[in-house]
């Protein structure tokens, strides 16, 4: 864990100090590890039994957690806008 938080301060430290050169073609590297990040990731998954045996159980709780979220997110913005509306006596900023 500390390696790993070690690398990206690292990386951010080095970033920081190179800001001000140009850096050409630095989007189609990181786009490329990304790339390799992912297959790396999918062929690991895919290797591992437990994983792909309850893929069907981890879809179903992943499709959950993604529509409680977003209802989460709908009603809290639905009550901010509620509050902020009644602030400005029931008129809205535009003119």
């Amino acid at each position: 864990m500390f390696v790993v938080i070690g690398l990206m301060l690292s990386g951010m430290l080095v970033g920081f100090m190179l800001r001000s050169r140009k850096r050409l073609g630095m989007n189609k590297i990181i786009t490329l590890l990304i790339w390799m990040l992912l297959f790396l990731l999918g062929n690991e998954v895919g290797g591992n039994r437990r994983i792909i045996e309850s893929l069907g159980t981890l879809g179903m709780e992943a499709v959950l957690i993604t529509l409680s979220a977003v209802m989460g997110s709908c009603l809290a913005a639905w009550g901010l806008w509620s509050i902020l509306y009644k602030k400005r006596g029931g008129q809205s900023d535009e003119r």
